[in-house]
């Protein structure tokens, strides 16, 4: 069969290749076009625009770019009358997929979608675009499918959160290895700086988080950086004090480091996942956040908390994410109270994600419902 697979961010990326192999493992005849990244090209889908082109943050940045976006949902429209798949596969990125969802059952093709848009978090009016225009919904986190069924009565599957795969999956360096090969110190623990994976925020981010290195001079501080981001790019940030930095390799990292600082998103949870105490931090353009403040009816913003409905991890927010904050926050997780009871805690979010398998339930499904 054929399948059309859309995603928009790095996190889509990772997940749809996992979902591109384990559709391929149950259907091995299948052709797959679609919109991620280098992850998803390297499975074995054929890319029809990498998601680099599509990642604009915040709402005065989208508006700035609203006709590139016209420009994308135009072309999408017309390669997937193209390529005509059996099944149009959504990956989160819902401002973009749920544009393309309503003309797709409009014109016929089936849709699935795979990553719920978190609807559960601001404008629940969607749930009406989602019941009229998608066939089959696979939720990954525990509480999406009571949200669905139980409030707006859309049958959901949940199957899973994919990231407990993706990082078994993930071949990591040896601790000894992986410092030698980037030049990092033998001895000195780590801490590592979890950026984001757009410009924007990797530019708000770094700043306050290296603006408390000096405040831990027995660590050494380590930048993840983003696929999606040239390594020029960060630079200017490894200036002045000896600051580490290593390219593509977050899970490597994560798994040898001591604590993280972690913008707020997907990396919140591969954080906890690997058992890293956190601090997740978030500054966002200020009109965007305002606008942000007044539509998201959320007690947390990242998944760890929003998961175990209570603070588990500290989050830094706006005005709050300061230099003295963040270094008293990570003074109380490298070494204090609350050090061992963020690790007890997060044995007990990974049980309420579901256990392995979920690529491979989500492709089982959305071949027998295709």
């Amino acid at each position: 069969m054929k399948y059309y697979i859309i995603a928009g961010e790095a996190s889509g990326d990772l997940h749809g290749s996992n979902l591109i192999k384990a559709l391929k493992k149950e259907d091995p005849s299948a052709q797959i076009r679609c919109w991620g990244g280098d992850l998803m090209q390297q499975a074995g889908g054929v890319l029809a625009k990498h998601y680099k082109d599509m990642a604009f943050m915040g709402f005065l940045e989208v508006l700035k770019n609203i006709p590139t976006i016209f420009k994308n949902i135009a072309y999408c429209k017309e390669d997937i009358q193209d390529f005509n798949p059996d099944v149009i596969i959504f990956i989160d990125f819902s401002g973009f997929n749920l544009r393309i969802a309503k003309w797709a059952k409009a014109n016929g093709y089936k849709t699935n979608y795979y990553i719920s848009p978190q609807i559960w978090a601001s404008r629940e009016g969607r749930i009406k675009k989602i019941k009229r225009d998608i066939d089959q919904m696979y939720v990954i986190l525990p509480f999406e499918k009571e949200f669905y069924e139980k409030k707006h009565g859309y049958p959901v599957q949940f199957v899973g959160h994919p990231l407990i795969d993706a990082i078994e999956n993930t071949p990591l360096q040896d601790n000894q290895t992986f410092r030698k090969e980037n030049g990092l110190d033998a001895e000195k623990p780590i801490i590592a700086l979890l950026p984001g994976s757009r410009k924007q925020e990797v530019q708000k981010m770094l700043n306050v988080m290296l603006s408390v290195k000096k405040d831990f001079p027995q660590y050494q501080f380590v930048i993840a950086g983003a696929p999606s981001l040239p390594n020029e790019f960060y630079a200017p940030f490894l200036k002045g004090d000896k600051v580490e930095y290593v390219s593509n390799k977050t899970y490597t990292l994560l798994k040898h480091s001591h604590a993280a600082m972690v913008t707020s998103g997907t990396a919140t949870l591969e954080t906890a996942l690997f058992g890293i105490p956190q601090v997740v931090c978030y500054k966002g353009n200020r009109i965007s956040y305002q606008i942000a403040k007044r539509i998201i009816t959320l007690d947390y913003i990242s998944l760890v908390n929003l998961i175990m409905k209570k603070e588990v991890v500290k989050e830094l927010i706006q005005n709050n994410l300061t230099t003295k904050n963040l270094k008293n926050e990570l003074s109380k997780i490298v070494d204090g109270p609350d050090r061992d009871r963020m690790l007890s805690d997060y044995k007990s979010l990974k049980e309420k994600l579901g256990g392995k398998g979920a690529s491979e339930l989500a492709a089982q499904l959305i071949v027998k419902n295709v």
